[in-house]
């Protein structure tokens, strides 16, 4: 598999465990649990970014 595609999937993964985290935190009220959410769902955004813009560039 190629890095860039490994990237994106990779990303959309931290995408969906920093949703699933930050639903978490607001069901039971864990507002760490929520920012760390937040956080894990930011990286996973770069990470598929990173990986489309390296597709791209064919790295």
């Amino acid at each position: 598999m190629k890095f860039s595609t490994q990237n994106q999937i990779e990303g959309k993964l931290h995408k969906i465990k920093g949703e699933l985290k930050e639903m978490a935190g607001k069901i039971i009220d864990n507002p760490k649990l929520e920012v760390k959410g937040k956080v894990e769902k930011i990286v996973g955004k770069v990470q598929e970014k990173l990986g489309q813009v390296k597709k791209v560039f064919g790295k």
